[in-house]
């Protein structure tokens, strides 16, 4: 299920419930407030879980298991996972609380070593990664297949209820309220497909969200109706493209792509939560390679991510991408040197390619939100209520998304600009363009804008 070593996501986490109460009662248990003890390894999560009786629930999960995921808790559940297994891993997924190469207590030893010495009889590759015998691929490949079975009766049914809804009329959707919305996207949880479940939320805060909400309704219905169709027709599909629409339902993937060193000018960070996740977003750019890569991290709700990269520094260090037509994640990899400042910035465009950079994008990802761009002279300037940038040797203008222009970073750019042409890193989609951090023409450092 996930790489030796990496942390599942809260979705990854929550798709493991047997059902919707299991998921909603751990996800109240995913916060450090009921826990001890906590900690993990490479192989194992395990802690104490405060309940109604004297002693704490006794909890540990074998993440790492080449048959997937095991647990083990002093509960009286029959639910496999229990709430408290579900918690834990919440908790762990986050980064809240849980101590890394903690020496586990002697309760959760006793049962890991136990499962590893029976896998060791067994024949099947410690989980931890130390030599025993042959891992089984064919027990892989089964879960694999189970799972991408769920997944395509998930889409099935999806692709039934924005049938439904369309042959009834968008206008039933603002009568229905948001409740039809989530029972959907925790049908898509329980198929193990994240990835829907989280459009489909998106889905129940378009009707009534201001004018025009029909047709935005419409066009998310369309992309999900896509996406739908891509997984059902998968094999049908270039190798690069049926990555991205793994990528897109939910399926996690390793960065399995040649690492690349490189000097990399730390463009932007900045967070976006919701009730259960913290994500940063950490923008690169290679000096050498002018290449520009995401790096994601996460953190539970409330709670920063542990990775921290000032705007404006340099790091030489490799980065592996993740599978996909037109994906730019990656991993950051080996760091040959520590964060330090340097003269450099990225290579710019005029106003009116970045559009084009984005319509060409969404050849290779039809669901691409939007596109990293460098402006290379571009003027803040007012537009009614709004804001937009124009550029500055030419008659063409970007507008803002609605969220920047009510950022604080606007006034900022602002300031900077006085009027005269800017350098703006930021990002560019069909809603407008998200700014993120900005260049005097002359001389000066990186402003963060967010």
């Amino acid at each position: 299920m996930t790489q030796q070593g990496v942390r599942w996501t809260a979705d990854q986490v929550l798709a493991l419930a047997p059902d919707a109460a299991s998921r909603k009662a751990g996800s109240k248990l995913g916060t450090a407030g009921p826990w001890s003890g906590v900690g993990f390894d490479e192989g194992a999560v395990w802690g104490l879980c405060r309940g109604s009786g004297s002693k704490p629930y006794q909890t540990v999960v074998d993440v790492a298991d080449a048959s997937g995921p095991a647990y083990k808790c002093s509960c009286p559940s029959r639910k496999f996972p229990c709430k408290h297994a579900l918690g834990l891993l919440l908790l762990w997924a986050g980064g809240d609380g849980a101590e890394r190469d903690a020496k586990a207590p002697d309760w959760a030893e006793r049962w890991i070593t136990g499962r590893r010495e029976r896998a060791r009889e067994k024949g099947v590759a410690d989980p931890t990664g130390s030599a025993a015998g042959p891992s089984d691929p064919e027990a892989a490949r089964r879960r694999a297949e189970r799972r991408a079975e769920r997944i395509t009766a998930g889409a099935t049914e999806l692709e039934q209820r924005l049938a439904d809804l369309l042959r009834g009329g968008l206008a039933g959707a603002e009568q229905s309220g948001y409740g039809l919305w989530e029972e959907t996207a925790a049908r898509m949880v329980d198929a193990q497909a994240p990835g829907l479940a989280s459009r489909v939320r998106e889905l129940g805060a378009i009707p009534s969200s201001g004018p025009g909400w029909p047709v935005r309704l419409l066009e998310e219905c369309a992309l999900l109706h896509l996406l739908d169709q891509g997984w059902l027709r998968r094999e049908r599909l270039p190798d690069a493209l049926a990555a991205t629409v793994r990528s897109r339902v939910g399926l996690a993937a390793s960065a399995d792509g040649p690492p690349v060193r490189d000097r990399w000018l730390v463009l932007s960070q900045h967070d976006t939560a919701d009730a259960r996740l913290t994500t940063r977003r950490v923008w690169l750019y290679g000096a050498e390679t002018d290449r520009t890569a995401l790096l994601l991290s996460f953190g539970a709700a409330g709670r920063a991510p542990e990775l921290a990269l000032p705007v404006g520094l340099t790091l030489e260090a490799e980065v592996s991408s993740y599978p996909g037509a037109g994906q730019q994640r990656a991993a950051l990899g080996k760091q040959f040197a520590p964060p330090a400042p340097a003269e450099i910035r990225p290579k710019g465009v005029a106003v009116s390619q970045a559009a084009v950079r984005y319509g060409q994008a969404l050849r290779d990802d039809p669901w691409l939100e939007s596109v990293p761009v460098t402006l290379e002279r571009a003027v803040p300037v007012p537009d009614g209520d709004s804001w937009q940038l124009a550029d500055a040797d030419g008659d063409t203008a970007l507008p803002l998304t609605p969220a920047a222009g009510n950022r604080p970073g606007l006034w900022r750019l602002v300031a900077l600009s006085g009027g005269a042409p800017v350098k703006v890193f930021g990002e560019c989609g069909h809603r407008g363009f998200t700014p993120l951090t900005a260049w005097p023409t002359g001389p000066g450092p990186a402003v963060p804008l967010c």
